[in-house]
């Protein structure tokens, strides 16, 4: 696998870098977690509560034992560079990073040498793994069996684009499907997404896992339904706020995963010794409240394969 694949694989609580200035800093003194993230506090603030509560069953409090900065560039990915630097200079302990850009941001490079041993001052876990979005577009076709042409919702700004991207649609080519994909690059592209795709004709719509479109979960769920789009995702919070379908990781128990490499690299454990991690599980998740108002039979086998029906 290619360093710049490996990077691009990774979303969510997406690693755990410590700058190397840091590694002298006085275990009795509180310490400094830093948190970067690529979109806006809200939508990830039952992840970060996760984290503490992660780090308080390990034995480290917030206010006695560590503190956390944030930076939010809310949706502008552009951002980043700028916000890395700023957390860099004031040297934190460790700093995590919430997606794949604020990786790259941090870490000129934001390469791992490998998940064994990523080397260097970066770890952390995985929140896809290699078949996901194949996964996703055979769930579309189970979802609606007739189905023959499926919408693909793009933000080609996120660094791990390309490879869902192509993913989906090598599979899509396999399973005899026609892939539509329609981009947004800001909050203020997704307006017409829907309407467009429902002028394609498409049976359903995949909604690609990404720092703005998680941002923009209620938004996207409310357009999806207005223009009688069924869609799928990569998170379970965007079934939460009215999406339809989702199959993927658990953010929040990635989140409080990541505690344990935040507690590890405090306690003086070098980041690129400690193994980066696949998830263990994925999870399917259905809102059939959403699924009514679109007027949608889920077939019993569907549901009795979900982990969790949201009604």
């Amino acid at each position: 696998m290619r360093r710049r694949e490996f990077i691009a694989s990774i979303s969510g609580v997406a690693a755990c870098c410590r700058p190397f200035a840091a590694f002298a800093q006085a275990p009795t003194k509180r310490q400094r977690v830093a948190f970067l993230g690529g979109g806006l506090p809200a939508p990830v603030a039952k992840g970060i509560g996760a984290l503490i509560e992660g780090m308080r069953a390990l034995g480290y409090s917030e206010g006695r034992d560590f503190e956390i900065e944030f930076r939010w560039a809310e949706g502008h990915l552009d951002r980043l560079p700028a916000l890395a630097k700023e957390l860099l200079r004031a040297e934190p302990a460790v700093i995590v990073a919430g997606n794949p850009q604020a990786v790259v941001a941090l870490k000129d490079e934001g390469l791992m040498t490998s998940e064994a041993r990523p080397g260097g001052n970066l770890t952390g876990l995985l929140t896809a793994v290699p078949g996901l979005d194949a996964k996703q577009l055979e769930l579309a076709r189970d979802l609606i069996p007739a189905t023959t042409r499926v919408g693909l919702l793009v933000n080609p700004t996120s660094k791990g684009s390309l490879s869902q991207r192509q993913e989906t649609e090598t599979a899509g080519a396999a399973l005899a499907l026609t892939i539509i994909a329609v981009e947004a690059r800001t909050p203020d592209d997704l307006d017409p997404v829907f309407p467009a795709l429902a002028k394609e004709r498409v049976d359903s719509a995949i909604v690609m896992r990404d720092t703005m479109f998680f941002s923009q979960r209620r938004t996207i769920a409310a357009a999806a339904l207005a223009a009688r789009v069924p869609t799928i995702f990569g998170y379970r919070e965007h079934v939460d706020d009215g999406g339809l379908i989702s199959y993927g990781v658990n953010t929040l128990e990635s989140y409080r995963r990541a505690a344990d490499f935040v507690v590890k690299i405090l306690k003086g454990a070098k980041p690129g010794d400690l193994p980066a991690e696949f998830p263990t599980k994925l999870e399917l998740v259905i809102n059939l409240a959403t699924a009514k108002a679109l007027r949608l039979n889920i077939s019993a086998t569907l549901l009795a394969r979900a982990d969790e029906v949201v009604e």
